[in-house]
This record gives C-alpha cells, structure tokens and sequence, in this order.
C-alpha cells in the first residue's frame, strides 16, 4: 500500500461504485467484501488503520461467554462461527488460547461446565478444543499465580486470540490486493446530494496535504464506529442519536502476574461483567469495563474508579496482587453500541449490527464486534448493490486468505504477524543487524519501521508505535525512551527535516501521557 499512488488513483477516478468512511474492523471488512465482488471501491480514513475501538479490543476473537450469560444465542452462534472462519483465513493471525475459570465453591465448576459445554456445542465444526473441568491441582499448574486459599479447582474451555491493529493492517493488505483503493489521513467533511436529495458522492480534505476533493459514488457506507452519529447527522442535522458508547479499560502488566500461556476468565466480577487476564506480547493484558459514556472521543482517559476496579477484581485471584505502580500501559476503547429504546445498562445491549439506510441512501452500520466484522462487512455490501442498483454478486470473503496467510506459524516469533511477508521484512535492508530489536522489553526493529512507511502506510510517529507495532500499548515509558531512534530512522525514510521531527516527538509524547497514570 503506497498512500501517493493512492492518491493519484482517487484525484483521476471519475466515479467509484463504494466509497466506504472508517477505516476500523467494519470498514475494512466491506471494503474486502466489495472489492472481491468487484465493485471500484475506496475507503478513507479520518486518522489511521484500526486508529479508534478496532486497535483497543480485549484481543480476543470469541463467541463471547457472557453474551451466552445474557441469553444472546444467535450472535453467539454467529460469533463462533465467524471465528470459526477467520481461524481457517488468517491461521498467521489467530492464536487458538485455553481459559481457565478458577473455582473457589463447589457448584461452580459444574454450574460453568455445563455452560461452556453448551458452547462448545454451538461451535460445532468450528470448535477448538472441549471444555473440561480440572481439579485444584490441575489449576494451579496452569495458572501458578492463581490465589490457592479456597481453591477447589475449575474449568478449562477454548477461543481465539489475535492482534488487532496488526489484523487491520492485513485485511488493508487483503483489501488492497483485491483492487481496493485505501487513503488514510483522508477526512469526510461533506456529503454530496443530487437535486432530489439522494447522495451522489463525498467532499473529503486530505489532512496531509491539507487539500479538499470532491468524490463521486453510487453509494457511501458509513462505517465509522462511535462517530457514525457525526456522519449521519451530515447526512441529515434532524437525525436522531443511534449510538451508544461504552467505554472499555485495559490496563497491562508485566507476564509475571500471571505467569501462564493460559488466559485466567473470572465470570462474576463486583459489577457482574466478566473480566480477562489475557496474555499477549510477553505481558498480560487486565480488562475490561463497560462505562456508559456521552462523548466520543478518538483517545478516551480511563476514569480512576475503572482502573480500581480492575486491580481490584484481579487481585482476588492473584497470588501476587498487582497495584497501581505496577501498570505498564493503560489502553481505552469506545464500543458503538447500537442505542435501544428503553433504559438498560451497556452490558446489557446486544453486540449484534445493524444496518440503517436513510431516506437519501446512506448505508450506516451499528454495533458490531472485531470477531463479526466479515459478516458485518457482506451485510453492508449486499445492501450497498441494492441502494446503488450494482450488479448482485455473491459474497466470497467465506473462503478468502487474509493477507499473509501462512500455515506454519510459530507464534513465539515476533514477526509471526507479517505472515508470508516475514522474509520480505527481514531482507527490506541488506544489513542483519536491522532485525535486532531496538529494545530489550519490546520488539521493534529498523527492518519494521522501514517495511511500515514502505508497505503499511505509516506516515506519523504514532502509527509506527502505537499500530503498526504494539510499542505505546505495551510498555509507555519504555516506548518513550525509544522515540528518538524511531524518528531518526523515519525522517531518513521519508527524507523529513528537523521541524518535523520535533513536531511528531511533541504529538507523540502528548499522546503519551493518556496511556499511563
């Protein structure tokens, strides 16, 4: 992905058939479903890739165990399935991971085994392993940090693990290679109409070169999360509020909290959601809350009561309790709940999409989750050929390879993320010592950064270590301590000057301060 090609193709394109706004889970997927149809589609993006909630995610691709808790059968069918799928389409991506439920009374791993026993029957086909229920011996082998005092034993029980901005990055990848035109830094400021009122293209501004174009489109799909509200208000200032936020906190840790490479899954936290202890990059990741919220905002802080009750809950089965000091990164997420009628909390709303078509045919999608975003993406393109009057064509995407596909995946090794890519990136310069890691607490090196401007549309200090890398989500003040080397080797890259180095450090160090205490 070249953004100045792009660029050119979208200045000297006449007419696109989709023009898709957001470039998160959702976006990306319809812009690989339309793409695949054959349809001329192109997607912009207001910051970068995975930028908002599809980069902040639990990493996690599940049916959802709570949602079976709530009674939400079909979208934890439909989840499973779908996890199913992108396990048999991105295998360099998805991780199969074994959560343990540690059990401290003598109902509960009976009471949770025969749940997750109904799971394992809704996967079917698409399952991974059989949930089993494991003695107090058993659980302290796989989880050694698990609080021992009362342990009577508990469940173990299968899903998928995966990273989320570098899944973004591939399905770009994949939606690229199947012709799509992708531009980020590209933002909608205006809608199109034609004299009857229907919509007939986009203004956008490209905010790197701070010039405004004028797009044509049979059919815009607005896919832009928790700002999807902002789009359609665009499309009509009468139109009421559809989404909900609801934010989500994620605080990491170094591994030894839970010193396992099995996941720890308490189903009945202080509030009744579920809470994770996720292992990831050699940390753990802690989360996560469900906080109604009325502002969105692309970079959300995390309240102080979100980041006490997850210290907390976590601490009750923990041998070694994790403080405050202890935090390494603090990540926060907004998920665009689709808003309901009457009065029920975050936790309890479907994670189910819905698709809404306004009278002057903007396509909106609402709600979703990262595991569903292949079949949010079919739902929105078979809408998008109705409003447009496209030639009906049938979704391939079941049986597409992400970007990268690789069989034989070691997922010890960092570089395991770029798949078939991998030996591209380690020769991208002929010096071996580009692949040593600049750091000794997380993985980045030059050949990564350079492959990232190069092939990833990475334009901003941020996009390298935030997206492109997992640096500023796993380590903040170890990523800081890195900036000045990453600059250097991005503004001899982009042949940058000195003021935009200086610009781009004070950005990222502003940023910074969110993602810690």
């Amino acid at each position: 992905m070249n953004r100045d090609e792009n660029l050119s193709k979208i200045i000297n394109c006449k007419k696109w058939d989709i023009v898709i706004i957001g470039g998160g889970a959702s976006g990306l997927g319809a812009a690989i479903d339309s793409a695949s149809r054959g349809h001329k589609t192109l997607l912009i993006e207001k910051h970068d890739f995975s930028k908002g909630t599809s980069s902040r995610s639990t990493k996690l691709i599940h049916g959802g165990v709570r949602y079976l808790q709530n009674g939400d059968i079909s979208l934890v069918i439909e989840a499973l399935k779908e996890r199913g799928i992108l396990r048999k389409n991105a295998p360099h991506l998805i991780k199969d991971l074994s959560f343990v439920i540690p059990s401290y009374d003598w109902w509960s791993s009976p009471f949770y085994g025969v749940g997750l026993k109904i799971y394992d029957m809704m996967a079917g086909d698409f399952g991974i392993g059989p949930s089993t229920i494991i003695d107090k011996k058993e659980t302290e082998k796989l989880i050694p940090n698990v609080k021992k005092n009362g342990l009577k034993g508990g469940v173990i029980y299968y899903d998928g693990q995966f990273d989320d901005s570098r899944m973004a990055i591939s399905l770009a990848q994949t939606a690229s290679d199947q012709s799509a035109v992708l531009i980020n830094y590209f933002e909608a400021i205006d809608l199109i109409k034609n004299k009857d009122k229907t919509i007939s293209g986009i203004k956008v501004r490209d905010s790197i070169n701070n010039l405004i174009y004028n797009i044509k489109s049979k059919v815009i799909i607005n896919a832009t999360g928790v700002f999807s509200d902002s789009i359609m208000k665009m499309d009509d200032r009468k139109s009421s509020k559809m989404i909900q936020p609801s934010q989500g906190v994620h605080i990491v840790l170094e591994k030894k909290f839970l010193n396992s490479e099995h996941a720890i899954m308490v189903p009945h936290t202080s509030d009744g959601r579920v809470l994770f202890a996720v292992p990831w990059h050699n940390y753990v990741i802690l989360g996560t809350t469900d906080t109604k919220v009325n502002q969105t905002k692309i970079e959300p802080s995390a309240l102080s009561d979100e980041i006490d009750f997850i210290i907390s809950n976590a601490g009750k089965y923990m041998t070694t309790k994790p403080t405050k000091e202890d935090i390494k990164s603090i990540f926060v997420g907004l998920r665009p709940l689709a808003r309901t009628s009457n009065n029920k909390s975050t936790k309890e709303i479907s994670r189910h999409h819905e698709i809404n078509i306004s009278t002057s045919g903007l396509i909106s999608v609402l709600g979703g989750k990262w595991t569903t975003y292949r079949r949010i993406g079919e739902d929105l393109i078979n809408s998008a050929e109705i409003v447009g009057g496209l030639e009906r064509v049938k979704c391939k995407t079941k049986k597409l390879k992400i970007h990268g596909y690789n069989l034989k995946t070691d997922f010890n090794d960092p570089l395991h993320i770029y798949g078939s890519d991998k030996n591209k990136v380690l020769k991208i310069t002929t010096n071996p010592k580009n692949n040593d890691s600049l750091s000794k607490k997380i993985f980045i090196t030059k050949n990564q950064i350079i492959w990232a401007i190069r092939n990833e549309m990475a334009i901003k200090l941020e996009d390298v270590l935030a997206r492109r890398t997992r640096c500023l989500f796993l380590n903040v003040l170890e990523t800081e301590k890195l900036v000045d080397k990453v600059l250097n080797i991005m503004a001899d890259e982009l042949k940058k000057d000195i003021s935009w180095i200086k610009e781009q450090k004070l950005s990222f160090l502003s940023l910074a301060k969110k993602y810690k205490l």
